[in-house]
């Protein structure tokens, strides 16, 4: 019994096809090579689950659908895809755990691009505090509602109740699945304490170093369309016409003088957390450009996997 399964995703994916090969497994084959890195290997075994009732990918947000049964992610983030109903739940046969990565810097150190660059390459789950914050008070969860509290009193939001949040997304088959990227946190080093004894510890810390003076630029430069919403830079992404540039606002925070207070804080947030990570923290040249940067980040994740692999490979043998 076989099923092919067409991408609908928007990458640009080659149709696989899904086949039994005994009572306990199934075959993944590709005529291309060109799988996204977070695919298993081409006619790689998958491992059946005779619990489930589905047959699921795991590969970032790529949606897939059966010739015969189609289906759609629910949830465009959610990296768990069901593309048919054949009463398994396959994943890829994975003898090394996945990569649980914590990526740091300052404002406008270029950390959101890096960690789509890695989400996209490795499949992790990346996990902001900021956007967790805001969608756990969207969907009214109890850590939510108390956080809710506090903000509407004009209050910060404890410790307690962001590291709780944190632990519980990270906790979720997809971030244990997959791996995960902890975008910005934690902040502090009570943070990172609370996340090492909830039994959190990151395989790689990675801190972007950028100049000051380059920061300052990228902040004091930033500017906002009001309509659209869309940000620009006086320098690096100038508006398009002069209409849209007559119109441009500036935070009211993204001043030289309020940068380096910002700064400043920053960095001494990073020297507490530092001295939780400082045996597998790696500093990245954020100076460069984006490419160069990820090239950096790329080279570091990679060479842990290789050794990841080598270690699972050799308790095998």
């Amino acid at each position: 019994m076989s099923v092919n399964m067409v991408a609908v995703a928007s990458m640009a994916t080659p149709s696989i096809t899904i086949s039994f090969t005994n009572s306990k497994s199934l075959t993944l084959s590709s005529s291309s090579s060109q799988l996204p890195s977070c695919w298993p290997s081409s006619n790689s075994t998958l491992r059946r689950h005779p619990s489930s009732c589905a047959l699921t990918l795991r590969c970032g947000a790529a949606v897939f659908a059966s010739s015969s049964s189609p289906f759609t992610s629910p949830n465009s983030n959610s990296s768990s895809v069901i593309v048919a109903a054949l009463g398994i739940d396959a994943q890829s046969e994975r003898d090394y755990e996945p990569l649980q990565v914590m990526i740091s810097g300052a404002p406008a150190s270029g950390k959101g691009t890096q960690c789509e660059l890695i989400k996209h390459k490795y499949g992790l789950v990346h996990v902001a505090a900021g956007d967790l914050l805001r969608a756990e008070i969207a969907t009214g969860s109890d850590n939510g509602k108390l956080a809710k509290q506090y903000m509407e009193k004009g209050q910060l939001v404890p410790d307690h109740i962001v590291v709780m949040m944190v632990k519980d997304r990270l906790l979720k088959p997809d971030a244990k699945d997959n791996g995960w990227l902890l975008d910005g946190y934690p902040r502090s080093l009570s943070q990172a304490t609370a996340l090492k004894g909830f039994g959190f510890q990151p395989d790689i810390f990675i801190l972007l170093e950028v100049s000051e003076d380059i920061l300052v630029e990228r902040v004091v430069g930033r500017r906002l369309d009001p309509v659209t919403g869309k940000i620009y830079h006086l320098k690096y992404s100038p508006p398009e016409t002069e209409e849209i540039a007559a119109r441009l606002t500036q935070r009211f925070d993204d001043t030289e003088e309020k940068v380096k207070l910002r700064l400043n804080t920053h960095h001494q947030n990073v020297e507490a957390v530092l001295s939780m990570y400082k045996d597998i923290t790696v500093k990245i040249n954020g100076n460069v450009s984006k490419e160069e940067v990820f090239a950096q980040i790329d080279s570091a994740l990679t060479s842990l996997l290789e050794q990841r692999k080598a270690a699972s490979g050799s308790v095998a043998a």
